[in-house]
């Protein structure tokens, strides 16, 4: 059996190290990947986004056609996604779920108003939460739904978007789906009076 040369021994330790340190730089990358969840009431409060299944879907899944475009909204990854009626678009945004199962609503809806300036009051139900809250909050940076809305058939219930972007990829809503401004706002060119809405 030979004796390992210098060179030999220096080529091991190289790999050797080489390899313990793509381990140790790929574990935070793969920590970030893990599912997480929670109901976060205080957005300032340092958690994971859930990322896990943040990925591209087929609309053939989720509807029959494309008619007038076609919003798919998962709850679970906390991401919207968008397909023009000739599908020649395709969109994925992240986005802002409710905080908690019973403010979540699925099912199909779809957009009735596109609110190009939105102002905001509280809902009944909000308010009896947060007695505290304001009565109204008029178009502005302090509005909670951003620089726009659609508004879907079902009442209060609104995609929108959010001045506050530690939201978003978070339970942070009180129903809505919210999504960064710069997102809103490239949905609320695309999409359409009549656009289907299925938030899963």
């Amino acid at each position: 059996m030979s004796t390992p040369t210098p060179s030999r021994l220096n080529r091991r330790l190289f790999l050797a190290t080489a390899s313990a340190a793509t381990a140790s730089l790929a574990a935070p990358a793969l920590a970030q990947f893990q599912n997480t969840t929670e109901v976060e009431r205080d957005v300032t409060q340092a958690v994971k986004r859930n990322i896990s299944s943040f990925r591209t879907l087929p609309w053939e899944a989720y509807f029959d056609n494309t008619k007038n475009g076609a919003i798919l909204v998962d709850i679970t990854s906390r991401a919207l996604h968008f397909w023009s009626e000739d599908r020649t678009i395709y969109r994925l945004y992240p986005s802002s779920i409710p905080m908690s199962e019973d403010l979540t609503r699925r099912g199909r809806t779809q957009v009735v108003f596109k609110d190009p300036n939105p102002d905001w009051r509280p809902t009944p139900s909000m308010k009896r939460r947060n007695p505290e809250w304001p009565d109204y909050i008029p178009p502005g940076p302090d509005n909670p739904l951003g620089t726009r809305a659609l508004h879907l058939s079902w009442t209060y219930y609104r995609i929108h978007g959010t001045h506050d972007t530690r939201k978003i990829g978070r339970r942070s809503s009180n129903g809505c789906i919210g999504l960064y401004n710069e997102h809103i706002e490239e949905l609320y060119e695309l999409a359409r009076v009549g656009t289907q809405v299925l938030l899963i």
